[in-house]
């Protein structure tokens, strides 16, 4: 899976590599893999111990097999991803994806039921029967040989290569306990029938010679695979969203081919097949009506409830579902560039990225390993040196070594990372990058495009003014015969005018002689009625200029900045029809959402001041907040002049004159109903039209970021407080397994609340 894009600069070219690396156990082999590749000369890489995959920017004609051969020189598996199994014809059959977790779940429970008499007998004096030392030695030996076993495995793996884990740090702590019990047992007191020692969390000095440490050997090893097995299961479920949106597509379609219809595998259908979706089918893949008319639900890929009408010439979107009639398709993108496909590879994409926060996590967890290992000697030196006993000095050794895995710090950011974005994907808010979230936390200003964003960005009919004093004329026949001439024109206003009549008129009569007047209007006869229709220029031209109230009508229009329309038939002006352009329901809810988040609304429009204080009046922008008249290649210098005032701008818009303005800004919110050159430029897509979703994809980054760093503070605190008790003594080694477990299923659990984000408008 291989990309090729121009580098920034000269005329060498980078290519876009993605690996899925085996093996990883905890963030410091993320971290190592990652210091790896980087020493390849112009290779830089980002590794995600969560999602188990790198991506890495090399110069073009890098092979690689050279890249896979540096993972595997630390001690690592690496393979190109594999093709997704759609894209096989015969994918419906294959088998299911196995379950990772499943070997661990098998360890967990043999771990489980041979540790629990072990720990049970050591904790309660009163079991502790003759020679019970020795059977608890019988059960915990799988325990730490067989179950522990991926530990040891990746422990000598890393020493082989001249580094240490938390693998190395667990292998060393459980085979250190049990090796320690081994000894007592055969060359101390600790095999004497009858031998007894109360179970104690504080350490008390001795020789040693009669301790043994089999629970601690057993239950740490339990803990520590429980604790890895929840959170396999958790990232698992915590991906779970970008595995459903690759499932909605379709899996087969109906083709229509030489007159008939032939069912194939939706990875066969070619650019500029025609497909029939009929009711309750998903559309395929994205295309646009040739045929029918029906309403779709696109609420699985935009979050929208609300079904679409779409007729012939709209286009439609792949894995959406046909509510209504039967719809004939004609597909425009098929596979990979499809918007499902695109979808999925921006969450894809921001889930394997690495947010600042996330790269001091990892360097703290690089440097913790060894710090840990000479920590725990250093504890080990001071106990002997103080007389202690070996006893006291190697269960504080072996509690530092337990207690110090970094786990949760290593899971804090991706786990909530692939939440986030995950749900944000079901909720049709693509976050294409993790440094995005820093960007959310410090906006306060939300500049607006007007046209397509803020307003619908299509012609609408508003109006109509009937000539005073004509009682024998009403608003119905006036569109009844001005929509049937419109109705043959293509231009946008006339399309506004014929859409308006036919909502509020059944049918529209047929038109005769028609004539187009360009730049002025057009003309025709309905119903045996000479209709003219356009400026007040060609009613003048034929004579019937408009009365004095319908021309104030048009005043009053036009102040406004909408455009008026005159209507004349059999020889006099009859109204006067008011179109525009119409603001999006929804646009006045979504400011107030934006206010009560904290920012500022700013309304960016080349429209003139009329129009934009006329839009900004309905939806609740300060008047003050209106920027008017602006030349597409100023709204940068505007985006800019706020910045330079101090303002950490986010800019939303949808057209290719917004796509310099969404680079430039601190945070680019792109409409996913506009051009795809303002996609390309912003930092969150909006799949839906729906300015509320601007306010969303603030609020679940920035619920996201708080997770990141309660994470974070939750995983440094539990380090930080519990090394000095363990290198004290006071903790007993199965306590500290225990403890260091739960903080990263803790750790977890919290990441995975933002599954529950439901937006701020359900």
């Amino acid at each position: 899976m291989t990309t090729t894009a121009p580098a920034p600069s000269g005329p060498a070219t980078l290519t876009d590599v993605e690996l899925s690396i085996g093996g990883m156990t905890c963030a410091s082999c993320a971290n190592r893999v990652e210091r790896k590749l980087n020493k390849l000369d112009g290779v830089t890489a980002s590794v995600n111990y969560a999602t188990e995959k790198a991506r890495v920017t090399a110069p073009d004609g890098v092979d690689p097999a050279d890249l896979i051969a540096q993972v595997e020189a630390a001690g690592y598996t690496a393979e190109l991803p594999r093709p997704p199994a759609a894209d096989s014809p015969d994918s419906t059959a294959g088998p299911e994806e196995p379950d990772p977790s499943r070997p661990l779940r098998d360890r967990l429970i043999t771990s489980a039921v041979l540790s629990v008499p072990v720990i049970a007998m050591a904790m309660v004096p009163a079991w502790q029967f003759t020679y019970w030392q020795w059977i608890s030695l019988a059960l915990a030996g799988p325990v730490v040989l067989w179950a522990a076993w991926p530990f040891h495995r990746a422990a000598w793996t890393n020493l082989r290569h001249g580094a240490a884990t938390m693998d190395t740090l667990i292998s060393m702590g459980t085979l250190a306990a049990f090796a320690w019990s081994l000894y007592a047992l055969l060359f101390g007191t600790a095999g004497v029938p009858g031998m007894t020692h109360p179970f104690e969390l504080a350490i008390a000095p001795s020789d040693g010679a009669a301790n043994i440490y089999l629970e601690v050997a057993a239950g740490v090893t339990t803990f520590i695979l429980a604790g890895r097995y929840f959170e396999a299961r958790s990232k698992r479920r915590a991906g779970a969203a970008l595995r459903a949106l690759l499932e909605l597509g379709a899996k087969d379609v109906a083709v229509l081919r030489d007159g008939g219809e032939v069912r194939i595998p939706t990875a066969q259908l070619a650019v500029g097949d025609r497909f029939v979706v009929r009711p309750g089918e998903k559309i395929a893949t994205d295309g646009v009506v040739e045929d029918g008319t029906s309403a779709v639900d696109a609420s699985m890929l935009t979050g929208e409830s609300v079904p679409v009408e779409v007729r012939p010439g709209d286009g439609v979107v792949g894995a959406t579902v046909n509510a209504g009639g039967r719809l004939v398709v004609r597909a425009t993108r098929v596979g990979s560039d499809t918007q499902l496909a695109q979808m999925a590879k921006l969450v894809e994409d921001a889930q394997t990225g690495k947010a600042q926060v996330q790269r001091l996590a990892d360097r703290v967890s690089g440097l913790f390993v060894p710090i840990v290992i000479a920590l725990a000697a250093g504890t080990l030196a001071f106990w002997l040196g103080t007389g202690a006993g070996a006893a006291a000095a190697f269960t504080a050794a072996v509690a530092v070594l337990i207690i110090a895995c970094p786990c949760a710090l290593g899971l804090a950011t991706p786990t909530a990372l692939l939440v986030g974005t995950g749900r944000g994907a079901q909720l049709g808010i693509l976050i294409k990058g993790p440094e995005v979230l820093e960007s959310t936390r410090r906006v306060d200003t939300v500049v607006l495009d007007k046209t397509g964003t803020v307003t619908t960005g299509r012609m609408a009919l508003l109006d109509v003014h009937v000539a005073g004093g004509d009682d024998e004329i009403d608003e119905a026949e006036v569109l009844r015969l001005a929509g049937a001439v419109e109705n043959a024109s293509e231009h946008p206003i006339a399309a506004a005018v014929a859409r308006g009549a036919t909502e509020r008129v059944e049918v529209l009569p047929d038109v005769e002689e028609f004539t187009n007047h360009e730049g002025l209007g057009v003309q025709g006869i309905v119903d045996g009625h000479a209709v003219l229709v356009g400026r007040a220029t060609l009613l003048e031209q034929w004579s019937q200029p408009l009365t004095p109230d319908l021309a104030a009508a048009k005043a009053a229009a036009e102040e406004q900045g909408r455009t008026a329309i005159a209507v004349a038939w059999d020889g006099a002006a009859r109204a006067v029809l008011v179109v525009g352009d119409t603001v999006k329901p929804t646009s006045a809810q979504a400011i107030a959402q934006l206010r009560d988040l904290g920012l500022t609304p700013v309304l960016l429009t080349g429209d003139n001041a009329a129009v934009a204080h006329t839009v900004a009046v309905q939806v609740g922008i300060d008047a003050g907040d209106v920027i008017a008249e602006v030349l597409p290649a100023d709204k940068v210098a505007v985006v800019q002049r706020l910045q330079a005032e101090g303002k950490v701008v986010a800019m939303v818009g949808d057209g290719v004159n917004d796509a310099a303005a969404l680079a430039a800004a601190d945070l680019g919110l792109a409409m996913g109903t506009g051009t795809d050159a303002a996609i390309e430029a912003g930092d969150i897509t909006l799949v839906r039209g729906d300015l509320r979703a601007a306010a969303d994809a603030i609020q679940l980054s920035r619920r996201t970021l708080r997770t990141i760093k309660g994470n974070l503070f939750w995983a440094f605190a539990y380090n930080v407080a519990a090394l000095p008790l363990a290198a004290a003594g006071l903790l007993n080694p199965m306590i500290a397994g225990a403890a260091m477990a739960f903080s990263s299923v803790f750790v977890v659990s919290n990441s995975l609340r933002l599954r529950g984000f439901t937006g701020t408008h359900r």
